[in-house]
């Protein structure tokens, strides 16, 4: 029986008008619906004006990068770190952070976000985030909330890229061959067994729970570097962050990445990928 030591039981704030329980469950991503971020879109209506005369992805990437330049003073960021040592933080700085380490501050910061704004608690950072208070979970609250990363409306400038993504998504597409409204991506993990919920892995299907932010990949041999089991799951598009190409910035590109706000998932597994 869950205690009240037990993240599980916390109250978690939500911006996007559905029940965090129904958001972090299977039903969900059967059954997906369109999600936005309260007031995101009516704060910035220049931005999504300038992406309506948009015709392909790229075209819409530079108005995107241009506008949160303009918007939140990144490219003299840049100038200024040079001079002073001080750097405003940004979205792609984190996104880079992440692509070095998930359990990096930066990766605390982004899970943060999607606590904020999805209500779904992380499970991991670093090691098993389980009963609070603990070592683990004050290393993750501490990571979170630290200045160095909160010092330029970090949380708005994150709003704003969930909000352009699933505007592309609509208009665009991701640029893969998948049916409407789901993405087939592929996860490599070895810390398997600790996440499920129904089923076994040798079965080839179960549910498992993944973190409130999860990386996957578009191809399956670039999934498998990172774990002895491979993870097949139907994601829907209304959990993406990031999707290859949606930015200027060649950020998480290198393995086709897709960064996927987590909850139970119904999974095919592998154990390893033929070649």
């Amino acid at each position: 029986m869950a205690t009240e030591d037990d993240p599980e039981r916390w109250y978690c704030t939500n911006l996007v008008g559905l029940s965090s329980s129904l958001l972090a469950s299977t039903a969900f991503n059967r059954h997906p619906r369109s999600l936005c971020i309260h007031g995101t879109r009516a704060a910035n209506p220049g931005l999504f004006r300038l992406l309506e005369s948009c015709r392909a992805q790229d075209e819409a990437a530079e108005v995107f990068q241009h506008y949160m330049a303009l918007q939140f003073n990144l490219a003299d960021s840049r100038r200024e770190a040079g001079e002073t040592g001080y750097r405003s933080s940004s979205y792609v700085e984190l996104l880079r952070g992440w692509g070095f380490d998930s359990s990096s501050p930066q990766g605390a910061v982004l899970k943060g976000w999607v606590e904020s704004r999805f209500g779904l608690l992380p499970v991991f950072h670093g090691e098993r985030l389980e009963r609070f208070p603990s070592p683990a979970w004050v290393r993750y609250l501490e990571e979170k909330y630290h200045s160095r990363f909160h010092n330029n409306c970090i949380q708005l400038q994150l709003d704003m890229l969930y909000e352009y993504c699933q505007w592309s998504l609509a208009r665009f597409g991701d640029g893969s061959r998948n049916t409407a409204g789901h993405v087939s991506l592929w996860r490599g993990s070895n810390d398997c067994e600790c996440q499920l919920v129904e089923g076994r892995l040798r079965d080839g299907c179960c549910v498992m729970r993944l973190n409130n932010l999860v990386s996957f990949s578009s191809r399956p041999d670039a999934a498998e570097v990172f774990g002895d089991w491979l993870l097949q799951a139907a994601v829907p598009h209304a959990k993406m962050l990031l999707f290859p190409g949606l930015l200027a910035d060649p950020v998480l590109r290198s393995e086709g990445e897709y960064l996927v706000i987590g909850g139970c998932y119904e999974v095919d597994t592998h154990r390893g990928w033929p070649h």
